[in-house]
Order: structure tokens, then C-alpha cells, then sequence
């Protein structure tokens, strides 16, 4: 049976989840709006920053979110930010792929990651995605458009958002020009933790 489709991003309190300019990423705003997982073991194992960490309810809600994807999709802009940041052993470790115009040949990286490159829109994306996934969860990677494509297409089952407590004022909102006539949301988990709140939601259709 498949699994589910879903998204989980940071996001301020006043509705960004990254600052306009790919050059800001890694900026101080954005890593005020991350400061929450980058203490995390399981996230500073996966990404190779380090040994050690803290271990607790946050921990577990990266771990879950990476454990449950089989799958990735994501956006060119976040792909093209990726390439100049990841390392080397891309922090996937599943097949990805990449809703773009560019024709390329697949992206093999150590430790499992593949990007894949699809030219035919974001259900085709979506389709060879959850074939790779099988029974796993296929998981929108970002960016903010992308996403929004997705939620408003119907094509998103449930996302969580971990709400910080940073204010950007200005940057890429989570849900800017949603299509809110056909979408409709029921809160499954409000989880509060030391640094952020966790939010879960399902997605229906109005």
C-alpha cells in the first residue's frame, strides 16, 4: 500500500520559511529559525557536523521524519542551494527528485542518495517518486513553491511545521497565494518543546 505524502518545514511567526535571496541561506535570520535542530543528534550524525548532541523529544521528531521517507521531491532552487551546501554524502540517502526544466542525467551520491531530474511537471515528479518510496512515505523537500504546488494540487496528505519563536518580516511565506477554496486542514498534534512547537496537520479537500 502506498504511503503517505507529506512536508515538514521551519517556519517563523510571522509565515517565512526562508529568506527571499539564496544567497541569505545560511544567513543569521535563517539560523535563528533553524537553531532548534542543529543541536540534534540524529541531524548532526546525518549530516556529518560532529559526534555528539542532545537527545530527546526534537531529536526524535528529525529522526521519525527521516526514518519514514522513502522519497524525496524537491524544487530547482532548493536543489541548486543544496549542491553548493550538502556534503559530499547528500543527507537523503533515498532517491530524489527534482522538479526542474533542465535535462540532466541522474546524480548518484555516496551513501544512497540519486537526484533524478524530471522535465514533465510535479505529479510525474510525485508518481516516479512514490514508485521508488513503495510503501514509505514520500516526502515534498522544498522549496516554498514547490510545496505550495503540491498543497494546492491536492497532492499532500499532512505536513508538520515546527513554529519558532523568530519573526523575519519579510522573505518566502509557507502558504503565499494557496489555493484555500480547495484545501482544507485538521490539526492532528500540537507538541510544544523547549525551543519550538510542533504542529501536525491533515489535508483534505474542501
Amino acid at each position: 500500500m502506498a504511503g503517505k505524502v507529506f512536508f515538514s518545514v521551519s517556519m517563523s511567526l510571522d509565515g517565512f520559511i526562508a529568506p527571499e535571496s539564496v544567497g541569505d541561506l545560511m544567513g543569521r535570520q535563517w539560523m535563528e529559525l533553524q537553531r532548534w535542530v542543529f543541536p540534534q543528534r540524529f541531524f548532526r550524525e546525518n549530516l556529518k557536523l560532529g559526534e555528539g548532541g542532545e537527545e530527546g523529544r526534537d531529536n526524535d521528531i528529525v529522526r521519525e521524519a527521516f526514518e519514514r521517507t522513502g522519497a524525496s521531491v524537491m524544487g530547482k532552487r532548493m536543489f541548486d542551494a543544496g549542491e553548493r551546501m550538502w556534503p559530499e554524502e547528500a543527507p537523503f540517502h533515498t532517491p530524489v527528485f527534482v522538479v526542474t526544466h533542465e535535462r540532466r542525467d541522474p546524480w548518484e551520491r555516496p551513501g544512497g542518495t540519486a537526484f533524478h531530474f524530471v522535465n514533465d511537471g510535479v505529479e510525474a515528479a510525485l508518481g516516479r517518486a512514490r514508485e521508488a518510496a513503495g510503501d514509505r512515505d514520500v516526502r515534498i523537500a522544498g522549496g516554498g513553491a514547490t510545496i505550495l504546488e503540491y498543497v494546492s494540487a491536492g497532492l499532500v496528505d499532512e505536513f508538520s511545521i515546527a513554529l519558532s519563536p523568530v519573526l523575519f518580516g519579510s522573505g518566502i511565506r509557507l502558504f503565499e497565494g494557496v489555493d484555500a477554496g480547495r484545501v482544507a486542514l485538521e490539526q492532528v498534534r500540537a507538541e510544544p518543546t523547549q525551543r519550538v512547537t510542533h504542529l501536525t496537520y491533515t489535508v483534505r479537500e474542501r
